[in-house]
C-alpha cells in the first residue's frame, strides 16, 4: 500500500485541496474563486471584494502540499459604496506608515493610480520592505501592490555563510532537506530540493534576515514525492 505522503497527486486530486484549503480560510468563505492544476502549477481566478482576500486565497493555495506555483488571475472589485479615490488611499498608506516603526517611511515612496500601488525606494532591511507591503494590503480600496523597493545594506561586514545555514537547520520545516547556501558579496544563492511552495519561501524568508543581504536568487526545485 502507498503511503498518502509518498504519493503524486493528481491534478483533480490538486484542484480538490486546493478548493478545500481556501473553503477553510473565513476570510474566504463567500468568494467566487475558480481553481484549475496542471502539474504542480495552480491558477486561481474569480472576484473578490477586498485585495486582503486574493493574498490570503494565494497564500492558502501555497500551502497546499504538492503545490509548485501559484498564478493569480483574480481581480479585485470593492463595489461602488467602498469606492476611494487615489489621494485618499495614498494618505491612508501615510497615516499607517506613521504608527508602525518598521516602516522607514522617508526611505519609501508611494504611487497610486486607479488603486494599484507602487512601492518605491531603498531600505536596510528586507523586514522593512515587508512591512511596507504588508500594511497596504489591508487598506480598502487598494487593487493591486508592486513592491519595487531595493535593500541597500550599510554592514560592512561579510555575510556569513554558516550563519544562514544555521538558520536554515534550526527551522523545522526545511532542516532535513538538502538545501545548499551559496554567498557572493551581498547576493545569496539557494540551490537544491525542497518539497512545498511553502518551504521554498521559507528557506529564502530565512535567507534575507542575514545581515548585508541585498538579493536572494531562490533557485529551490519543488519536488513532491
Amino acid at each position: 500500500m502507498v503511503s498518502k505522503l509518498n504519493k503524486m497527486k493528481s491534478n483533480e486530486e490538486l484542484q480538490k485541496d486546493v478548493q478545500d484549503a481556501i473553503k477553510w480560510e473565513p476570510l474566504l468563505k463567500a468568494a467566487e474563486i475558480g481553481v484549475t492544476a496542471k502539474d504542480g502549477v495552480v491558477t486561481l481566478t474569480g472576484v473578490v471584494d477586498h485585495y486582503s482576500s486574493k493574498i490570503e486565497a494565494e497564500n492558502a493555495a501555497k500551502n497546499v502540499a504538492g503545490v509548485k506555483a501559484v498564478a493569480i488571475e483574480i481581480e479585485v472589485n470593492y463595489g461602488g459604496c467602498f469606492k476611494k479615490n487615489d489621494t485618499d488611499i495614498s494618505n491612508e498608506i501615510m497615516n499607517a506608515w506613521n504608527w508602525n516603526w518598521k516602516i522607514p517611511e522617508t526611505r519609501i515612496k508611494v504611487l497610486v493610480e486607479n488603486g494599484y500601488v507602487t512601492l518605491e525606494g531603498e531600505v536596510l532591511w528586507d523586514y522593512e520592505r515587508s512591512a511596507a507591503e504588508k500594511s497596504v494590503e489591508n487598506l480598502t480600496g487598494v487593487k493591486g501592490i508592486s513592491n519595487n523597493i531595493t535593500i541597500i545594506s550599510e554592514s560592512k561586514d561579510a555575510i556569513e555563510q554558516s550563519a544562514i545555514e544555521f538558520a536554515l537547520d534550526r527551522s523545522w520545516p526545511i532542516y532535513d532537506h538538502a538545501v545548499k547556501v551559496h554567498v557572493i558579496g551581498n547576493k545569496v544563492t539557494l540551490t537544491g530540493i525542497v518539497h512545498s511552495l511553502y518551504q521554498k519561501d521559507e528557506a529564502e524568508r530565512l535567507a534575507w534576515n542575514a545581515s548585508g543581504v541585498n538579493s536572494v536568487d531562490n533557485e529551490l526545485s519543488i519536488e513532491f514525492s
